[in-house]
């Protein structure tokens, strides 16, 4: 099927990476979104659902989100999406904080798992429980963990989440199959996190918070294929960090997230705190 996409696009592939700087062929190489089509540089090229394949993991999309700050209205949109399709009740594995920036000004800050690099949280869990993915995708395995919660005091970001009680899992979550990628249904003595949607990356689907988010304000890319969509426009990952001045919350601790900010209001590294 590749093959054939990749004739079927040699004819327009040239003008299409010269308009945009992202070829056809990066799409066709399996990027990671659903079946449809999206505009590049005022071109809509069509093409496949068929991402995720049977790639070895040296060839595994490597995970990252951007999150423009200047489109984000703190309408919660994402938050909303998140704890429909995971089930979570009251927890908000994103929240979105109004923040204040050196000008007095107010702005609103999403704050997802920021899936770091050099992840405290996966480097103090004594059992294992906390791991990372192929994907680059920090999880963690309900079966192991144990409570103890080390994890989330080593978090600097706050983004864990502990169920001192019983959850309540309503039908649809008690059906569900439980994995790590889609920790439904939920356990008492736990703690749970974003997974930056794992299930659905691997059916070819951005998050819910970036498909939910009305005004295209989370953008989900691969750093490996250095693409990235926000399910509407679909640019260069490396274009839009770099054309942007895009940053990320407490770099000097050194963990390395994969979650970046595009500033909107005067926002930079040293101007923005998180809760």
């Amino acid at each position: 099927m590749i093959e054939q996409l990749e004739r079927d696009a040699a004819s327009d592939g040239a003008a299409a990476e010269a308009n945009t700087g992202v070829s056809r062929r990066s799409f066709i190489g399996k990027v990671f979104i659903a079946a449809g089509a999206v505009t590049l540089g005022g071109k809509t090229v069509a093409f496949a659902d068929d991402f995720m394949g049977t790639e070895s993991p040296e060839d595994a999309p490597q995970w990252a989100m951007v999150i423009d700050l200047a489109r984000c209205d703190g309408c919660k949109a994402c938050t909303s999406a998140c704890q429909a399709i995971h089930f979570t009740g009251e927890q908000e594995w994103i929240q979105v904080f109004e923040e204040t920036d050196e000008g007095g000004g107010r702005y609103f800050l999403p704050r997802p798992c920021m899936q770091c690099e050099n992840a405290p949280c996966l480097n103090v869990c004594p059992v294992g429980a906390t791991y990372r993915n192929e994907n680059g995708t920090i999880l963690v395995d309900h079966d192991r963990c144990i409570g103890c919660r080390f994890c989330m005091a080593a978090c600097p970001y706050g983004a864990r989440s502990f169920n001192w009680d019983e959850p309540e899992n309503p039908p649809g979550a008690s059906l569900a199959h439980y994995s790590p990628e889609y920790p439904v249904p939920h356990r008492k003595g736990t703690v749970e996190k974003c997974m930056f949607c794992a299930h659905n990356s691997r059916d070819g689907k951005l998050p819910a918070c970036a498909t939910a988010c009305p005004m295209k304000a989370i953008w989900f890319g691969d750093l490996v294929r250095d693409i990235a969509t926000n399910g509407l426009e679909t640019v260069k990952l490396s274009w839009l960090l770099s054309e942007r001045s895009a940053f990320r919350l407490k770099e000097e601790l050194g963990t390395h997230p994969r979650v970046w900010y595009l500033p909107g209001h005067g926002q930079d590294a040293q101007t923005v705190t998180s809760e």
